[in-house]
């Protein structure tokens, strides 16, 4: 598999306190499997779907007291470059440029409004081995109270073109590569977030049905913050684990109403 472009999502993982709840947890909402833990990485756990690598959990590392979160990783050709422009641009490294064996570079940063994401320079590991289908990652979108510092960092971080959802409902808009949609920004101040609640990254993990998954997740102690709701999308929820990690689930086959249209930003 060639290396996916720059800027496009191409990983997600989460720490969980307790991993073998997580692995319990997201193996019947999401029919994972999971394979033998790396003891050399910190016990990172990956999780398949059919047998393709779809996301990963791992133990928080000695002394992170850290909320469980999602993490999306997005490609870079070259992590210390990309790292170098996250910080002229107003970002934060929290972690590396570090390389993990011969797997690639990982970096963790977050945008100026406190978004944590990750970077991730392909090694022998080059990301999802299966998308848009159920049990894998299918979109991800910014949840973020800052949205015009957003709109700033990600295109001079990553060769992003911007389009916004021509709406005066949704503040709402698309970062490109090429002509590809590959990552959401939804402004928060239309009350999509909880006032406790930090500004995000939400990954969205694709299901056979929204409704069944989420009768899944309830009865394993997850929570429901929004829907289920239909769109031209898909019929999506966004959900939480009993740990309090928060991502979306999405059924790509029930779709209603026309797209919306786009404008370039």
């Amino acid at each position: 598999m060639a290396a996916l472009p720059e800027g496009t999502p191409c990983w997600a993982d989460a720490m969980f306190t307790d991993v073998e709840g997580a692995k319990a947890f997201y193996g019947d909402v999401l029919g994972w499997t999971f394979g033998e833990s790396s003891s050399e990485f910190g016990n990172y756990t990956q999780a398949y779907s059919d047998g393709k690598a779809v996301a990963a959990v791992v133990p928080p590392m000695p002394g992170d007291q850290s909320q469980s979160a999602w993490c999306l990783y997005l490609a870079s050709p070259d992590a210390g470059a990309t790292a170098a422009r996250i910080r002229a641009h107003g970002g934060e490294v929290v972690m590396g440029p570090m390389q993990v064996g011969d797997f690639g570079t990982m970096v963790i940063a977050k945008d100026p409004g406190g978004v944590v994401f990750g970077v991730w320079q392909a090694g022998r590991h080059e990301g999802f081995e299966k998308q848009g289908e159920p049990g894998a990652y299918s979109w991800a979108e910014l949840v973020t109270r800052e949205p015009a510092k957003a709109d700033a960092f990600f295109p001079a971080v990553f060769p992003y073109g911007v389009r916004k959802m021509d709406s005066e409902e949704f503040d709402y808009r698309m970062f490109q590569v090429g002509d590809r949609p590959v990552l959401g920004r939804m402004g928060a101040d239309s009350g999509v977030l909880p006032p406790e609640a930090p500004s995000y990254i939400s990954v969205y993990f694709a299901v056979n049905d929204t409704d069944a998954a989420i009768e899944r997740l309830t009865a394993r102690g997850g929570r429901v913050y929004f829907g289920p709701m239909d769109s031209p999308f898909g019929r999506f929820a966004a959900v939480g684990d009993p740990q309090g990690a928060a991502f979306g689930i999405i059924d790509l086959g029930r779709t209603v109403g026309e797209q919306p249209n786009t404008v370039d930003a």
